[in-house]
């Protein structure tokens, strides 16, 4: 990833200077793949301060947490005052919160920005999600927009905003690439074991979709791997072990949605299904044990493609929908200004969640920047409409086949909810207070002296509990 920014600035008229701590692969660098690019090399970190022009500007590429902190104080030694540390590893939002503060409170100017896009990307255009203290956006922004991604001539980067706002939009994207995958594998997992689909005419479906509303990297890469045939002609896919492996943004998304009270529920199920693969000889001993439907699908196949394609762009749009409730909840809890249809259009292109389906968020958040949620948009509202029976067909079918879709079921049940007047929490709540007296509260329409509006009301269901509630709170 550093080595491909490197050339991608240098490509675009930038002079840098390159360093790692194997001082040997600086050398290989410029003797290879930097010969006669703009690119220094430097060989220790005084070098490498020494050599930049004022403020420096410093971007580190390395694996999140301790390491991070380590360079840093590497750094300063040899930096002053109004200098800026640019963090474009995947760190944890608290941390670049924390490095913000205490390089702050010293001087220097901090940055945790985003970066997305795999090496291909970082070569010739990421997604960059920049955030941290603003006084340095000025001095980065030209670069970081030069080098980025462009959609539709718009550079796939903007300011993001105060302290760690870049990585925990970073993290979010994360989170729904997740939810992404894992739709996509449900699809898979129908077309194969349900409907009895080869590889390949799983590739020609894909291929179809990606001309489509669900146009985008992931399906265009899944579209390439299912027509991709090991040395003996057999698909490659199918040799695969099916464990699936995480880093932990997926889950930092999952656990950050709950402290905040969002249901993010589709990414939470995304990292559950991940967990569940990674059990894998405990899986081949309930095979053995557990009996369930055996799909035998004698339909038309072409209905079939057709209602999983809509199936999966609902999913999609409530994926997303969720996404950004997060994001806004994240704004109120921290003290962020977020800027929606920026975050929406650093999504466009260079990143591995880029799809055509992102234009259509941007232009929701451009007219209307305080949009409460995805799903009230017309255009959005108005799709998730005409996707409904065929959504609902698909997760009954995979029900009736016994193939799980905990990501498609997810999506549909939080779309029955969040559509919901009235849940049956009423009952949670008299459960609550019933065998705790964790009280409750009455309808407004209900109120009375008995039952006044907006009191905790603690109840004696049995007449031979106490008349004192316990303490209220919420965790």
């Amino acid at each position: 990833m550093g080595q491909n920014l490197i050339l991608n600035a240098a490509d675009h008229g930038y002079t840098v200077v390159a360093f790692n701590r194997t001082v040997s692969k600086v050398d290989h660098f410029l003797a290879n793949e930097a010969k006669g690019k703009s690119v220094v090399g430097a060989h220790s970190i005084a070098e490498l301060c020494a050599k930049l022009k004022k403020p420096r500007r410093v971007i580190l590429l390395v694996k999140a947490g301790k390491a991070v902190d380590d360079f840093i104080d590497l750094l300063l030694p040899h930096m002053e005052p109004g200098d800026i540390i640019i963090d474009g590893g995947n760190s944890y939002f608290p941390d670049s919160n924390r490095r913000c503060k205490e390089l702050a409170a010293k001087g220097f100017l901090f940055v945790g920005s985003g970066v997305s896009g795999g090496e291909e990307g970082a070569r010739y255009g990421p997604s960059l999600m920049p955030g941290g203290n603003e006084a340095a956006w000025p001095y980065i922004k030209n670069i970081f927009q030069d080098i980025a991604a462009k959609s539709d001539g718009e550079p796939c980067c903007d300011w993001v905003g105060d302290e760690g706002a870049g990585h925990f939009v970073k993290m979010v994207h994360n989170g729904i690439e997740y939810g992404d995958m894992q739709l996509i594998c449900e699809a898979y997992d129908i077309l194969k074991r349900g409907a009895g689909f080869t590889d390949k005419e799983i590739g020609d479906v894909f291929t179809q979709w990606n001309k489509g509303v669900l146009d985008s990297f992931l399906i265009e890469i899944t579209r390439d791997i299912l027509y991709f045939n090991d040395d003996d002609g057999t698909p490659l896919v199918e040799k695969i072990l099916d464990t699936a492996g995480q880093k932990g943004t997926g889950k930092w998304t999952a656990i950050n949605a709950l402290d905040l009270g969002m249901p993010v529920t589709l990414i939470g199920e995304a990292v559950f299904a991940r967990t569940l693969s990674a059990i894998k000889p405990e899986r081949v001993r309930a095979s053995k044990i557990l009996t369930g439907p055996v799909p035998a699908f004698k339909g038309d196949k072409k209905e079939l493609v057709d209602q999983l394609e809509q199936a999966l762009y609902a999913s999609k749009i409530i994926s997303y929908a969720q996404g950004f409730m997060l994001i806004r909840e994240a704004g109120r809890e921290y003290g962020w200004t977020l800027n929606n249809p920026a975050i929406a259009l650093m999504w466009r292109g260079g990143c591995i969640i880029r799809s055509v389906f992102l234009a259509d968020i941007t232009r929701a958040y451009r007219q209307k920047p305080d949009l409460e949620n995805l799903l009230f948009d017309e255009f959005f509202h108005t799709a998730i409409d005409k996707a409904q029976p065929s959504w609902r067909q698909t997760v009954a079918n995979a029900a009736l086949w016994g193939i799980p879709t905990p990501a498609f079921s997810t999506a549909l049940s939080f779309y029955d909810g969040y559509r919901s007047e009235r849940l049956p929490a009423n009952l949670l709540q008299a459960q609550r207070d019933y065998f705790g007296a964790h009280t409750f509260h009455i309808l407004p329409e209900f109120s009375s002296e008995k039952y006044p509006k907006d009191t905790d009301v603690h109840v004696n269901w049995t007449g031979r509990g106490g008349n004192v509630s316990a303490s209220t709170y919420l965790a």
